[in-house]
């Protein structure tokens, strides 16, 4: 019997390169420690401090990430980023209250609006056509939805995106606090910013209330490990503690604790040199592969002052298949099964090479020379497709739905019922259906084409994605 141990110890000693989380690459020079199993695997002994009523350790722990980002107070989260996200929904929008959701948000956002009973407004990000990828959220739709809709208490958007598009966060900031209101910021993919002129401004320097990290995405720390930052006080600080520890173990995983702490420690006295010599790397490569002739590096040029996007994060290579004669879920596996190179994420038009300062100068050099010798032997072929957010129509709250009696019916044949399921594609985990919204015909078109193209889709319980829950008192006669 192969245990799961097994099976991750003989992984690790093949030779696949990690283009994907967590942000140490599986490279022990990035990390600042040793040991890391059951010596240190401890719980809340005597002088080792309670993260959640933190007064020595962890105390100063949290108060040296705080510096380190330059904001008011940071609470760590072991439970990810999907913990933070839960916490400051939660703490920002009363029990029954109105928020305004960007529409490409992760599923955590819309699972703190289902768990809070809340009423659910939507902000769609534009849409960049020329390769299928969606952009950022736009302040000038913000300020007429809010002024439109004046009982929403927070916004809520995604920044950059799992792409690396930037929206204008601080436009976004001012509109928002001109109507009172909150901004929260999944900052997921952007805990590097800071430590570089070369990356996009952070939203805690661009006036977001909160903000949330997670450190292992892109910094050199284990999975699962996040932090929430609180940047203003127009969240009561009492509040997010507490739903903080609600949405967290009891016995949070000191291991964990320790890798967020030794990455914060090592940034502060090493960081200025180590991602000085980051970026040099990711300027080289993307250097090399400008010299793709078929396949394309999105760069800034491509993106930046289109589709409502502020900035791109150059440490994220997104590779386009446009006008190719793959799939980017085709040109995922070449890259798996004939060099050993995983990537992040595949799409329909693109993959994307998820890069950290755990990476090294080994594993980028086999990037270029797969993808410049893949890019040798493809031919041209013109497709059109891009993907944008549908908007659903929504005709019941998403706690609403979820709570209400349901039934399973086939999910090609759900067209015009009311979904009580989640539909999406992960990574990224963005819902592409909500609970509470109207099943349409191009939805399930959609559907159709992911399935042929290989794609797995998530959120229903029905993982052979055949059926689909839907609401009772929705079912049309």
């Amino acid at each position: 019997m192969e245990s799961l141990y097994d099976k991750l110890k003989e992984y690790s000693q093949k030779e696949n390169y990690p283009f994907h989380m967590p942000g140490h690459k599986r490279n022990p020079e990035s990390m600042n420690m040793e040991n890391c199993g059951e010596f240190i695997d401890i719980t809340e002994i005597h002088g080792f401090d309670n993260l959640h009523h933190s007064e020595g350790i962890l105390r100063a722990a949290q108060e040296r990430a705080a510096r380190l980002f330059h904001v008011r107070e940071t609470f760590y989260s072991i439970n990810g980023s999907t913990g933070a996200l839960l916490a400051a929904v939660s703490a920002a929008v009363k029990p029954g209250g109105r928020i305004l959701i960007a529409r490409n948000c992760h599923k955590a956002v819309y699972h703190a609006a289902a768990i809070r009973r809340l009423k659910v407004s939507y902000i769609y990000p534009q849409v960049e056509k020329t390769f299928g990828i969606n952009g950022g959220i736009s302040p000038e739709d913000v300020d007429k939805i809010l002024d439109q809709q004046p009982e929403i208490e927070a916004v809520v958007i995604t920044s950059p995106t799992y792409d690396g598009r930037v929206s204008h966060v601080k436009k976004i900031a001012e509109i928002v606090h001109t109507h009172k209101k909150v901004l929260i910021v999944d900052e997921a993919h952007g805990a590097h910013f800071s430590f570089s002129d070369q990356f996009p401004d952070s939203a805690v320097l661009s006036g977001a209330d909160l903000v949330i990290q997670s450190l292992h995405k892109t910094l050199p720390s284990f999975t699962q490990t996040a932090v929430l930052h609180r940047n203003s006080e127009r969240v009561n600080r009492e509040k997010l503690q507490k739903f903080m520890e609600i949405y967290q173990s009891s016995s949070p995983s000191y291991l964990l604790m320790a890798s967020m702490d030794s990455c914060i420690c090592d940034l502060m006295e090493h960081g200025k040199e180590k991602f000085a010599a980051y970026v040099r790397l990711i300027q080289e490569t993307r250097k090399k592969l400008s010299g793709l002739k078929r396949l394309h590096l999105i760069t800034k040029t491509d993106v930046v002052n289109k589709a409502a996007v502020a900035d791109m994060d150059i440490s994220k290579f997104v590779i386009s298949v446009k006008g190719v004669s793959i799939t980017g879920k085709e040109l995922s596996r070449l890259l798996r099964e004939n060099y050993h190179l995983e990537m992040e994420m595949e799409a329909e038009n693109y993959v994307l090479a998820l890069s950290s300062v755990g990476d090294r100068k080994e594993g980028m050099d086999r990037l270029i020379h797969a993808l410049l010798e893949i890019d040798s032997r493809l031919e041209r072929k013109e497709k059109e497709y891009f993907y944008e957010f549908r908007r659903e129509n929504s005709l019941m709250e998403i706690g609403e739905a979820m709570e209400s009696p349901s039934e399973r019916i086939p999910l090609l044949e759900s067209q015009g019922e009311i979904s009580g399921e989640f539909v999406y594609l992960y990574p990224p985990g963005i819902p592409l259906l909500v609970p509470g919204e109207k099943i349409s015909l191009q939805f399930l078109r959609d559907m159709r084409r992911y399935k042929k193209l290989g794609f797995q889709l998530e959120g229903l319980s029905d993982f052979k994605n055949e059926t689909i829950r839907v609401v009772k008192e929705g079912l049309e006669t």
